[in-house]
């Protein structure tokens, strides 16, 4: 918050917000603009700050790096991880409420859209460990509060805290969790990266940041929590206890129907004196579609690289909600591996419906860019893959049955297709003429 406000991309509201609708209003109309702090939140304890982390280019200054380089960082942090360290004390734990707690009396959650039962906390990074293997587990998931310190945790079936709960459920036992609020971006992107269950996303995080991160023991279970963050819910998961959770809003836009959530008791909440809520706005929104964005590209460019080399980036789009569609850059790429890269893409990430291949020339971030390379490159006749029947995520917006078509284009050149003389050579002056009309421009 300090650099955004030192380059004027943070935006201090100041009249009192209603927490009921408002504060998502304002977030969604300033979707892509300045941060939003609201200091005047009526019947918070605490200032409420969202569109944090709206751009690649926030994420790249909080990392301090070039935004260039994002992805590259990104995919070096999950192979050169680096262990978290524990220390002995925390500003998060400048004060303590102990049960039985209200929860909506200490934090201020916004309650974001109207056929939601009530608020959610949406910025929440979740840490559990494996009854089996101790081995830590940290992960983003949505949070209703029921009333009181009861809440319902809304996961999917194939989310690792889920299966971690069902390990619990199995063992005769409730699921220790924390719920950090308000973390260094490395949190948020570390714990979105696709890895394997086990996989310490902590570990990551520290990758991102270039030293381990700070880790603080919780006052009443049995797990550490980032010493950098502003507030912590210590909670027990009930897989036994289930809660319907009605319609709720996903990154489609569209509200969807799930069934049950599992139900959770709050123990205690620590946080920071002066602490500040961070709230992501929900649905079809910048920031929430494109921390899904940044960790599938960078995890995905590290698996594709290591199989295919001739892969050079990942890009998850915005228009395919930070989370279906895809754009894979590759240098020079031998016949067939545009294909099997899609085919690899789509089995390793099972929301990717959507994938085009382009050559390294095209910048996957410029639409145009990519439909020029469509309309100049691909041959639909050899160069479409269409795969009918596939097993869809349940996010997906148009699955039938949890069945859906997955589609691949690549639009790459043939080789020889830009010789001289060859069906797609460029047009061009002179070089000496450019050269020298280049070194003069500025004259004409």
């Amino acid at each position: 918050m300090d650099l955004l406000r030192a380059t004027g991309e943070l935006h201090e509201v100041t009249r009192e917000v209603d927490p009921r609708f408002e504060i998502s209003a304002i977030l969604k109309l300033r979707d892509q603009g300045p941060a939003q702090l609201f200091r005047n939140v009526r019947g918070g304890a605490m200032p409420v700050v969202g569109n944090i982390l709206n751009s690649r280019a926030r994420y790249a200054l909080g990392l301090g790096i070039s935004v260039g380089t994002l992805d590259a960082h990104c995919a070096r942090a999950v192979e050169q991880t680096i262990p978290p360290v524990i220390v002995d004390e925390s500003p998060v734990q400048e004060a303590v409420h102990h049960a039985p707690l209200d929860l909506a009396a200490i934090l201020p959650v916004p309650h974001w859209f109207v056929h939601e039962a009530a608020p959610y906390i949406t910025a929440g990074v979740i840490i559990a460990k494996d009854p089996e293997t101790g081995l830590r587990n940290v992960s983003i998931a949505r949070f209703r509060l029921e009333g009181g310190g009861r809440m319902m945790a809304g996961i999917a079936k194939n989310h690792h805290l889920y299966i971690l709960a069902e390990k619990a459920k199995a063992a005769g036992k409730k699921l220790e969790i924390a719920i950090a609020i308000g973390n260094h971006p490395a949190i948020l992107l570390g714990s979105q990266m696709y890895v394997k269950l086990g996989e310490d996303e902590y570990d990551i995080a520290g990758g991102l940041l270039g030293e381990p991160v700070r880790l603080v023991r919780c006052k009443t279970v049995d797990l550490e929590v980032p010493a950098g963050a502003e507030i912590v819910i210590e909670a027990v998961l009930d897989p036994e206890d289930l809660i319907d959770e009605g319609p709720v809003s996903e990154f489609p836009g569209f509200y969807v129907r799930y069934g049950n959530g599992v139900a959770c008791e709050a123990r205690a909440v620590t946080h920071r004196a002066d602490a500040i809520y961070q709230a992501v706005l929900p649905g079809y929104a910048t920031e929430h579609c494109l921390m899904g964005a940044v960790a599938i590209g960078a995890t995905l460019t590290a698996q594709l690289c290591s199989v295919i080399p001739a892969v050079r980036r990942v890009f998850v789009t915005p228009g395919g909600m930070g989370r279906l569609h895809a754009v894979i850059t590759m240098h020079q790429p031998r016949l067939g591996e545009g294909k099997r890269a899609i085919m690899l893409a789509m089995g390793m990430v099972n929301l990717l419906k959507l994938v085009t291949v382009v050559e390294d020339d095209i910048d996957p971030e410029d639409p145009v860019a990519v439909e020029w390379s469509l309309a100049a490159r691909f041959r639909g006749h050899e160069d479409l893959v269409v795969i009918p029947g596939v097993k869809a995520d349940r996010c997906d917006p148009v699955h039938e049955g949890l069945i859906i078509t997955k589609i691949g284009m690549v639009a790459t050149t043939r080789p020889g297709d830009g010789a001289p003389g060859g069906r797609s050579e460029f047009v061009a002056v002179p070089p000496e003429v450019m050269a020298r009309i280049a070194a003069e421009i500025g004259s004409y």
